[in-house]
């Protein structure tokens, strides 16, 4: 088995890997103070059956609703109804079964290229938040959710692109992708995604298994420079992590 990183999680398969994390969505949500809770939606295919499963029986019903804020790490610069938007995806899998309020899903805007929408979003962030900067006792979010690419990207952080750099703003552009689809992207960047009660990683199948060993091998991936003000946890199958 590949070395895990810390405070790893070893699931049977990607099943058992959506409905870990929906219990861990349902305990970040039930402990969050005020009326507010704010999540930050991982794109990809990895956490679309997490987001079907919280639209479904058993759990639709526990899921406060009301009270959570929707958010994107990151999205492709394309229209919303797109197959490649992220705001898509998330809306097919929670359906018409999820009662979301119509202002609680914060789409990053793509309609007029990346460096605008990445300005517009982060306006967005800081009008939710309530200032133009993060203070380390406040974070934004409640829950961070977060994929591993198959070259140790997560969001839109790829290696060796001037976004990695970035700790003034709160989202960048990404004018040229890392890997396919070619099409620029707008991310969140690390001080944003560290500002957080909580990180989940999600990874499941055979394609991680080699950014895992990279990971485990100490290479400076920037799945690695993820932090939180609380726990970055890791939901890993088995799938991943057998050599």
């Amino acid at each position: 088995m590949i070395p895990l990183p810390p405070n790893t999680e070893l699931m049977a398969d990607a099943e058992a890997t959506a409905r870990a994390a929906a219990e861990h969505l349902l305990a970040m949500a039930g402990s969050a103070e005020g009326d507010r809770v704010a999540i930050c939606l991982s794109g990809g295919s990895t956490p679309k059956r997490l987001y079907a499963l919280l639209a479904s029986p058993g759990f639709v019903e526990r899921v406060p609703w009301a009270r959570i804020h929707w958010f994107f790490g990151d999205d492709r610069v394309v229209p919303w109804d797109d197959a490649l938007s992220n705001v898509r995806m998330v809306r097919e899998a929670f359906g018409h079964a999820a009662p979301v309020p119509a202002t609680h899903l914060h789409f990053i805007p793509s309609d007029e290229g990346a460096e605008p929408g990445a300005r517009a979003y982060e306006r967005r962030l800081q009008d939710f938040y309530g200032s133009d900067r993060l203070d380390p006792n406040r974070p934004l979010f409640d829950l961070v959710l977060l994929g591993l690419g198959s070259d140790g990207h997560t969001a839109s952080l790829f290696p060796g692109k001037p976004a990695l750099a970035e700790r003034e703003a709160w989202a960048a552009p990404v004018p040229e992708a890392g890997m396919e689809p070619f099409v620029p992207r707008i991310t969140l960047t690390f001080p944003v995604l560290a500002s957080s009660r909580s990180v989940l990683f999600l990874v499941n199948g055979a394609g991680k298994r080699e950014p895992l060993r990279r990971l485990a091998e100490g290479e400076d991936l920037p799945a690695r420079r993820v932090e939180s003000a609380g726990r970055v946890t890791w939901y890993v199958d088995r799938d991943a992590a057998e050599a």
